[in-house]
This record gives C-alpha cells, structure tokens and sequence, in this order.
C-alpha cells in the first residue's frame, strides 16, 4: 500500500529526460568553448598590437633624437658604417663657441646617444629593440642628406613585428 502511494507520487511528477540534459550538456558545451576561442583570439591581437606600438614607438624615438642631432650638426662621421661598424658622431659649435657632440651606438639591440655640450656627459638609452640588421637598419650620407633607416623588431619566433622608420635629414650649413 506505501509502494502504491509513492509510485502515485512521482507518477505525476515532470522531470528531464536523459537526452534533454545531454542536448543542454552539448550546447553549453559549444557556448563555452566559443567563448574560450574568441578571448584567445582577442589576446593575441591584443599582445600583437603591444608588440607593434613598441616597435613603433622606439623607431619613431630613435628618428626624433638623431634627426634632431644631425639637422644642428656641422660635421658627421661613421654614417657609412653606422650601425653595425662604427658610431654615428655627429658635432656643432654654438655662436657662443660651445661645442656639443652627440655619439650613438648600438649594442645588443639598444640604442644609446652619448651627449656633451663641453660641461658635461649624458649617456642615455634612446631605443630598444632596434634590429642592428644592415638591410633593416642603416644610414647613408649623400650631400649633405643622412637618410636614416631604422627598424625595431618586437617579438619572438613566428611573432616578430617588424616597423621601420625612414627619414632624410638636411643637416645645416658649415658656418
């Protein structure tokens, strides 16, 4: 007689069947791993578009500051050669007779400018990550216009981003 009552009981009683929660399973399972796939994609394009503002900036900063160099310089050495041979020296005097010098090298991807205006010496970091390449990175002299080439690799394996910079510079007269 209690048999009967409980089987009364949940004789009426609505429930999932195994194939509804199985179906539910799946498709929660396709959401899940959608979502799984596009937050992957959106950091990757996220850590590649770090990647390529960095290459950016410091090709963009190592341009400003030479340029900046060479357009006051009366005299420039090592442009040929700059920068996997030699350091690009680039020399001015004031009206005021100062002489200034700035002399950049590069050294394991990092570009430094070592700069004296007589009193004293500033040796600072311009840029990292600039490919010491002599296709990717270069300078040339030809009447009186450095054409500087400069690029910086950010990156490793398949992932690098390469961004390069040109810039003719006129250099002002010998006074």
């Amino acid at each position: 007689m209690i048999f009967r009552k409980i089987r009364l009981f949940y004789k009426n009683q609505a429930g999932f069947t195994l194939i509804e929660m199985m179906v539910a399973l799946v498709i929660t399972g396709f959401i899940g791993l959608g979502a799984t796939m596009a937050s992957g994609q959106v950091l990757n394009q996220t850590s590649r578009n770090s990647d390529y503002t960095t290459a950016s900036r410091n090709a963009m900063n190592a341009i400003h500051w030479i340029s900046r160099d060479a357009m006051m310089a009366q005299s420039m050495d090592g442009t040929e050669g700059f920068p996997q041979n030699e350091n690009l020296s680039l020399n001015w005097v004031e009206w005021d007779n100062t002489v200034h010098s700035a002399n950049y090298s590069l050294e394991n991807g990092i570009l430094r400018r070592i700069y004296s205006d007589g009193s004293q010496v500033r040796n600072i970091i311009i840029a990292e990550y600039i490919n010491p390449d002599e296709e990717m990175t270069n300078c040339v002299s030809y009447n009186g216009t450095l054409t500087l080439t400069i690029t910086s690799s950010v990156g490793e394996g398949s992932k690098v981003v390469n961004v390069t910079r040109v810039r003719e510079i006129t250099s002002r007269p010998s006074l």
